[in-house]
């Protein structure tokens, strides 16, 4: 199967118009078609990378009897529907985060993953970034020791973004945060309490009844006595963009707080006689950015500009591809369906990924009061 060649669909081509030339080099994909709703946008992304199999209608394209796979970079209403359609019309299924915004939603996706036996692959960029590669292999040689606790962060303003956007609950959009945060503890989180802050403008309450700009939560996790700590911002929040972790053990802590700026590794000497203990810290200036995992066709789409130097979409301007790792997800996407396994975002991970933020939002809305997270195994 190593060389098997894959006909794949992308959906959506403002941010999806990113992945296009990934999958076009890819050794393992013979051709890709692509899909939008705006005929200008899909003429200018045929133009410039030379597809010649264009849609302007989603089930027309999933009609294509020799398409194998659909990559779904479409608005977050659409997440849902749009990936059991994917699934029902016998091909593999990519989407881009969150995987729903119900825990409805989340049971009907992975209900269509079993029942089709396709592939279903939650795109979240945070577990294949440069920062989070470097700490999984950290935490694979076990160099943290015990993991005592664990924080992530996701600040955004989303002013005049598209409608859909305009006051979503924070957490319905978590995964950036709790992603690198349930991939590091290997574990899915089991109970939340979380407690929503700030002021939001009426007409922003109005379209989810969601009065929060800034949601803060606390979760529990399964097997383990470790706790993780999520925040979360869409609006009214003056901070620049940032999608941060830390990583707190017993020997090592891993401290990226700043999108811009170098992560900081501590660490604490052993128990000694006196006070207290000394604990260095290394500014990692260098982090390996991973292009040898990847193959060589697809290992230069790490780095910033690399589409198209003049027209950057946002996710380059704040960190090359959400810091390189766009064809890394590509690659796990395309071999997992080449070597018939499950890729590591699969179904049951992607929701538990998600019905933690879920769970959270409505925790916050109740005051605070503990809710259990469902299990997806």
């Amino acid at each position: 199967m190593a060389s098997a060649k894959l006909h794949v669909g992308v959906v959506g081509l403002g941010f999806g118009a990113e992945f296009v030339p990934i999958y076009l080099h890819h050794p393992n994909v013979a051709s890709v078609a692509i899909c939008d709703t705006n005929e200008d946008r899909v003429r200018d992304v045929a133009d410039k990378f030379g597809v010649t199999r264009c849609y302007t209608d989603f089930k027309k394209l999933l009609q294509s009897d020799d398409l194998d796979a659909v990559h779904l970079v479409t608005g977050i209403p659409a997440h849902a529907e749009q990936a059991q359609a994917v699934l029902q019309a016998g091909k593999h299924c990519a989407c881009t985060v969150p995987m729903a915004t119900t825990l409805d939603d989340l049971h009907q996706i992975v209900a269509a993953q079993r029942q089709s036996g396709k592939q279903y692959m939650m795109m979240e960029t945070s577990v294949y970034t440069r920062q989070f590669l470097y700490v999984r292999d950290m935490l694979a040689r076990g160099a943290f020791g015990q993991l005592q606790f664990l924080r992530g962060a996701h600040y955004q303003d989303m002013e005049h973004w598209p409608s859909y956007w305009m006051g979503l609950p924070p957490m319905h959009y978590a995964t950036h945060a709790v992603a690198p945060l349930l991939a590091a503890a290997n574990t899915r989180a089991t109970t939340v309490h979380c407690f929503g802050s700030g002021v939001m403008r009426e007409e922003l309450h109005q379209p989810y009844g969601n009065p929060y700009p800034f949601e803060s939560a606390i979760f529990q996790l399964a097997g383990m006595p470790v706790a993780i700590e999520v925040s979360r911002s869409l609006f009214h929040t003056a901070r620049e963009y940032v999608e941060s972790f830390t990583i707190y053990g017993e020997r090592l802590t891993f401290e990226w707080n700043i999108e811009q700026d170098a992560p900081l590794l501590y660490a604490m000497e052993p128990i000694r006689p006196g006070r207290g203990r000394p604990i260095s810290m290394q500014r990692l200036d260098e982090i390996p950015d991973r292009q040898d995992i990847l193959p060589a066709s697809i290992a230069r789409f790490t780095k910033r500009g690399v589409y198209d130097e003049t027209n950057l979409h946002r996710s380059f301007l704040q960190g090359g591809g959400h810091h390189g790792s766009h064809p890394h997800l590509v690659h796990e996407f395309i071999s997992s369906i080449i070597e018939q396994r499950a890729p590591y975002i699969d179904a049951v991970t992607a929701a538990n990924w998600t019905a933690a933020g879920i769970c959270a939002h409505l925790s916050a809305m109740q005051g605070g009061e503990a809710v259990q997270i469902p299990s997806f195994d």
